[in-house]
């Protein structure tokens, strides 16, 4: 007998996870000061919440983010 993989629910924790992933993305090109500082914060309130799966891989992939947005701001300054 087969049986299938019920979906887990998307609670607010995850929907802050996943927006913290599109924020770290956003960052890298535009204005990481303030979206990868939201992002970070997100990421920091979705794992706080209770989604400690992404919110461990969230937290770096934002801090990361963030950085190499601030380095190719500077880059294009220069």
């Amino acid at each position: 007998m087969s049986q299938t993989a019920r979906p887990q629910p998307v609670t607010g924790a995850r929907v802050c996870s996943i927006i913290s992933f599109v924020l770290s993305a956003i960052a890298i090109l535009f204005l990481p000061i303030v979206f990868g500082l939201a992002a970070i914060v997100l990421t920091v309130v979705g794992f706080a919440m209770g989604d400690k799966v992404l919110g461990k891989w969230a937290i770096p992939v934002a801090v990361v983010a963030t950085a190499l947005g601030f380095f190719l701001g500077y880059l294009a300054m220069s």
